[in-house]
């Protein structure tokens, strides 16, 4: 953003952004969000834009593709892009079915889900996991655009409700670490049980993961037993380092005492 900033300064908006008049009169931004925002940091009051003459359903479809023209995208804005783009193509009247691909293929017919994936060069099934982002709530949705907590996971957590999915984030924070897959399949399996409870999740994710064995910073208990408590885990070797580097500041002082009381004086 500040290098659209900074280009859009030296030498304006190159590409126009994209309009379509709606019917109150007014208009309405379809391409162009980031170039506008960028306008408004560099102190300019005017976007030139171009107008097209698009319903609402073409304008979502014109702004998803635009959208995906960018080179890095967040898993967060393509699961939002794959349901708008849907739902439009809903609206305009094509199958929209989620659950039954396999039927409109057997039928000959073939499911707009499957057309959205030819168009953007992703499989069926992967446009379906991308959707079921959408049912997350914003903190685990956010640690997905982190890298926190990939695709596998997060979409057996988007089977949870809301409630579960706020314990669950209540937990992520308290122990600074995220569900595993298997984790999350034991989660929704509890859930469609009725057994999901604050207490479950806290002891579905005390359960050591087979692959992320987290090895103690320090083996040799001279050094462990001289970490104050409060020290969370993780933190154990930052803590280590500033205290040596407090020790020889401490043996350089005591080392050139002289030195040190004639700068002192000098100062």
């Amino acid at each position: 953003m500040l290098q659209l900033v900074e280009s859009i300064r030296e030498r304006g908006v190159i590409t126009l952004a994209t309009v379509r008049q709606k019917e109150d009169g007014r208009y309405e931004l379809i391409s162009g969000h980031r170039r506008k925002r960028a306008s408004e940091l560099a102190g300019m009051d005017i976007l030139r834009c171009e107008v097209v003459s698009l319903s609402r359903d073409e304008s979502i479809v014109l702004m998803v593709e635009s959208n995906f023209q960018r080179s890095e995208i967040l898993p967060s804005e393509k699961a939002f892009a794959y349901k708008m783009r849907l739902d439009a193509m809903k609206r305009q009247g094509q199958r929209t079915d989620l659950t039954s691909a396999t039927l409109l293929q057997k039928s000959g017919r073939i499911s707009s889900r499957e057309i959205l994936a030819g168009e953007v060069g992703e499989s069926h099934e992967q446009i379906r996991k991308y959707i079921r982002l959408t049912n997350l709530v914003p903190e685990l949705l956010e640690f997905v655009d982190e890298g926190r907590i990939k695709m596998r996971p997060a979409v057996e957590l988007s089977y949870l409700d809301e409630d579960c999915q706020r314990d669950l984030v209540d937990i992520i924070d308290e122990n600074e670490t995220t569900p595993s897959h298997a984790q999350a399949i034991k989660m929704k399996k509890y859930f469609n049980d009725g057994k999901l409870t604050p207490g479950v999740i806290q002891s579905i994710m005390e359960e050591e993961k087979p692959n992320q064995k987290e090895k103690p910073a320090f083996r040799d208990e001279r050094i462990t037993k001289l970490i104050p408590k409060y020290v969370s885990r993780g933190k154990e070797a930052d803590y280590v380092i500033k205290a040596l580097q407090y020790y020889n500041r401490h043996l350089q002082k005591n080392r050139h005492p002289n030195r040190n009381r004639n700068r002192d004086d000098a100062r």
